[in-house]
């Protein structure tokens, strides 16, 4: 084990290691609780059960992958922002059935795979401009917030401006201010774990207050494993309905976004724990196809597409080294299974502050865009604008993929676009125009 794992070679233990996966795990086990609330929203029709089960398992089973394969500190899951979008704009948006965009997550992990072996991963990477990229993810993060920012009663329909402030004396609407304030002052004091932490210590407040029911005895906390018969080979039996105009979008979306997540992911992990070598990722071909490997078995078991998490530096700040630490981490996922009655306690008052402070981590990248350039700062702003205005990641990244080719040309830098931008241009210009 030691060997397989090179301890020595990374000066690290079982020890360090086993407490990292811990961290690790700490650090982004709210998405246990939040995914399958995203997903099986009221109006989408997916079981909140088999959604909670395939979570947990498509985690355990990417991060494995990552650990035995890679041999990376990097933990994967569900990712926010992706699942927000099959939710709120692919399902409930468009109309489109949830069995139907599983399917579109399967493809696009197929596709990926795809990509990652035959090494055209890195020309359509390198293909995009790294401001644009900047700007997807930003514009996810206030995308999520302000599902967050809904979700709590913080901001609610007004039909003189289209939104407004919600009735703060409202008591799920408190809670869930109390719940941003706990996990802001957790996070602010370096607490591993904080948005994980800050939820149960909302959840008690909820208790204490009346606004949630308290569990009666040991069944209301430790439970068997929900099925996932609801769930699981759907996206098989609906692969034949992603063949139109409207999944071509949303698969191409999926793919990006889990590209963009993946790539800086594993970059900002492998960094900060010194295994980048001559400024180049060591096995970057393995934990790419890791990471798609797992979207494939999170799609059929039935979640949106399962991505790294940069939750993962938090393990390697605590000395992760090894792709023991995933394997550790994966671990507790499975130990995690039989928690799911907790999820009669974890309500959207409770996840709605770790959706808005997830968003603010996001929108960190904010900072990298290059806004004194106009031709960069249109399609830019316009990409993480319209995300929560048009309430559609999609649609914001059209914006923007539309806009960016255009601009440059009208600058004379036609050169500096790649030829599979304005591919896209094309793609996103016809998205826009005819199925929008």
């Amino acid at each position: 084990m030691k060997e397989f794992f090179r301890f020595e070679e990374l000066g690290t233990n079982f020890r360090t290691e086993f407490i990292a996966g811990l961290t690790t795990f700490l650090s982004m086990a709210y998405i246990l609780f939040v995914n399958p609330l995203t997903l099986a929203t009221e109006g989408t029709g997916m079981d909140q059960g088999a959604v909670f089960t395939a979570t947990a398992v498509a985690a355990a089973v990417g991060t494995l992958i990552m650990g035995l394969l890679a041999k990376y500190p990097v933990a994967l899951a569900p990712g926010m922002g992706l699942n927000a979008f099959f939710s709120y704009t692919v399902v409930l948006g468009w109309g489109i059935p949830w069995e139907t965009a599983l399917a579109g997550v399967l493809a696009s992990g197929l596709i990926f795979i795809v990509l990652t072996l035959t090494g055209l991963r890195e020309t359509i990477i390198n293909s995009i401009p790294a401001n644009l990229k900047m700007a997807v993810g930003a514009g996810i993060g206030l995308f999520i917030a302000f599902i967050g920012f809904q979700n709590s009663g913080i901001i609610v329909d007004n039909p003189a401006t289209l939104v407004g402030l919600g009735d703060l004396t409202n008591g799920g609407t408190l809670l869930a201010v109390f719940g941003i304030i706990v996990t802001v002052v957790l996070l602010a004091l370096n607490v591993k774990g904080g948005v994980f932490y800050g939820m149960l210590i909302t959840s008690v407040a909820g208790m204490i207050t009346g606004l949630i029911s308290p569990p009666t005895g040991l069944n209301d906390i430790v439970g068997p494993v929900p099925s996932l018969a609801p769930t699981f080979g759907a996206a098989f039996a609906h692969f034949g309905d992603i063949f139109t105009g409207k999944m071509l979008v949303v698969i191409l979306t999926f793919l990006f976004v889990d590209f963009f997540d993946t790539a800086g992911t594993l970059v900002a992990v492998a960094s900060k724990a010194g295994l980048m070598k001559d400024n180049k990722l060591p096995r970057a071909g393995k934990a790419l196809f890791s990471d798609s490997a797992a979207t494939v078995v999170g799609a059929v078991l039935g979640t949106s597409t399962t991505t790294s998490y940069v939750e993962s530096t938090t393990g390697v700040s605590a000395g992760g080294r090894s792709g023991f630490t995933s394997v550790v981490t994966a671990g507790f996922f499975l130990l995690a299974l039989v928690f799911s009655p907790l999820l009669g306690i974890i309500t959207s008052e409770v996840t709605a502050p770790a959706l808005i402070i997830v968003g603010v981590l996001m929108a960190t990248s904010l900072k990298d865009i290059e806004w004194d350039r106009f031709e960069i700062a249109v399609p830019s702003f316009l990409t993480v604008v319209i995300m929560p205005l048009a309430y559609s990641i999609a649609t914001g990244i059209a914006m923007g993929f539309v806009f960016y080719p255009v601009l440059m040309a009208l600058k004379g830098k036609s050169k500096e676009v790649h030829p599979i931008m304005w591919f896209l241009f094309v793609v996103f210009l016809g998205y826009l125009i005819f199925l929008h």
